[in-house]
């Protein structure tokens, strides 16, 4: 199995880029925004949980979080493996991450991070932010969320470095560029 789990700031195209990873190298993409609004809507048990927690504008505790991510680890079928598109965001995650796939006999390929120059995510989010209508992405709200990924990440980069699985990969550039240096890290790998 190929696990790969993928790291960026926001508006670093981590989302872009999972997709097409998913795609060339048949893995599920594993996204928590994605599995969240998808309970909310068939309004599953999980999703009239989460919509709670989320209303209040509280953060889904951990373990419903791993909870999640078994439930949505056991409905695949014919992957090759499966990529983490914005989880794990803290130490405490990654660390119930392993332990969860340890029981599967599983665990974490690969961690890639997207390096990409704050002026420049700042630049696309404010732009997305127009074409989007989205009047929550103003500059300080685009800064604050830097930040907050900055210090939750951070400890993640060490966790995933000792553990020999963390490559950092340039996320400046045409959305081809950047996955072709993905799709490269992780060909070795597979080497």
């Amino acid at each position: 199995m190929l696990n790969l789990i993928l790291f960026g700031p926001p508006g670093s195209g981590k989302g872009t880029q999972s997709l097409k990873i998913a795609e060339k190298f048949n893995l599920a993409h594993i996204s928590t925004g994605d599995i969240f609004r998808s309970e909310i809507k068939n309004k599953t048990e999980l999703g009239i949980k989460v919509q709670s927690i989320i209303e209040k504008g509280d953060l889904v505790p951990d373990p419903l979080l791993i909870e999640i991510l078994e439930n949505a680890l056991n409905q695949l079928k014919g992957k090759s493996g499966y990529i983490f598109d914005g989880f794990p965001r803290t130490h405490q995650q990654a660390k119930d991450l392993d332990i969860m796939l340890e029981k599967r006999n599983d665990s974490i390929s690969l961690v890639i991070a997207l390096d990409v120059d704050q002026n420049e995510v700042v630049k696309r989010l404010l732009n997305r932010a127009q074409l989007e209508g989205r009047k929550d992405d103003t500059e300080e709200v685009i800064l604050n969320r830097m930040e907050v990924y900055q210090n939750q990440t951070a400890p993640l980069i060490s966790y995933y470095k000792k553990q020999g699985k963390f490559v950092q990969v340039n996320g400046m550039g045409s959305i081809e560029e950047i996955f072709k240096s993905i799709s490269d890290q992780i060909q070795q790998l597979q080497h």
